[in-house]
């Protein structure tokens, strides 16, 4: 689970990191620093929210019980799922426009005043925040939860885009964001799809949906979870050694639907052009 929480880390970490800054280089360029207080007030209520809803969700499923939290754990797992495709399909679309529309948003809060800096500051950042704390939980559950992994893969991976950032607005460093973000929403895909997988597991277990012991294939003495190589696909794609044929078929479906939608669109529109 490290590197796969690693990647959402870095790259929801990254989109609200290089959002401050491009806020924060506009109130710069434009002369008006005596406003950047706000956009960090905007910026530490969203993180703090966003940890309280994560904290928030953790802790109310320890009084649930067992079909409850599989069928809880299941719900979040499809939600997290639905934020992690929307945010790859998002950023794919705005990477190119999203620094003027911000900027343009913010000369309109300026306008209106304080409250609206605060409130744009903490808009921008609060979505991406929300979305970790979701995934964040999925990931947990999915890990079995007695492991402080997904945590460490999170906090590394924002630390790592916060360095980005910083560097990217500072000049000293400079890389293509768009084959990046091309990059690492592939390899989100295939995260995504474990989750979704894990989900379906949850919500069979907690006997919403039918099929648990109709499985797909058992490898649990071929590989085995629990050696370094079983482990390491459930860590980054959440294999499962005893794969129902509903988990199968729900992988295989939505990466054979989303990777080509998200790869092979944009080409599409560009050779039209």
């Amino acid at each position: 689970m490290l590197l796969a929480n690693g990647l959402i880390g870095l790259r929801e970490g990254l989109e609200a990191a290089l959002v401050v800054s491009i806020l924060v280089a506009f109130l710069v360029k434009t002369d008006r620093r005596e406003r950047l207080p706000y956009v960090w007030l905007g910026v530490g209520v969203a993180v703090v929210l966003s940890v309280a809803v994560g904290a928030l969700i953790t802790f109310t499923t320890a009084t649930l019980t067992f079909e409850q939290q599989e069928a809880f754990g299941g719900s979040m797992s499809l939600l997290a799922v639905a934020f992690v495709t929307g945010m790859i399909f998002w950023m794919r679309s705005t990477a190119r426009t999203i620094a003027a529309e911000l900027r343009g948003k913010m000369d309109q809060a300026l306008n209106v005043g304080p409250v609206a800096v605060v409130g744009l500051s903490f808009m921008a950042v609060g979505r991406e925040g929300l979305e970790t704390a979701v995934f964040f939980y999925s990931s947990v559950q999915s890990a079995g939860g007695g492991t402080t992994q997904p945590l460490i893969g999170f906090l590394i991976g924002i630390a790592v885009a916060i360095a980005l950032a910083y560097g990217l607005y500072r000049g000293a460093i400079r890389f293509d964001l768009g084959k990046f973000f091309t990059w690492t929403g592939a390899l989100l895909v295939f995260v995504a799809a474990g989750v979704l997988a894990y989900g379906l597991h949850d919500l069979q277990e907690a006997a919403i949906l039918p099929g648990l012991n109709t499985l797909a294939f058992d490898l649990s003495d071929a590989l085995p979870e629990g050696e370094w190589l079983g482990a390491l696909l459930k860590g980054i794609f959440n294999y499962s050694q005893r794969t129902t044929w509903l988990q199968a078929i729900a992988w295989l479906a939505y990466v054979a639907i989303v990777l080509p939608l998200f790869l092979i669109r944009p080409r599409a529109r560009a050779a039209a052009k």
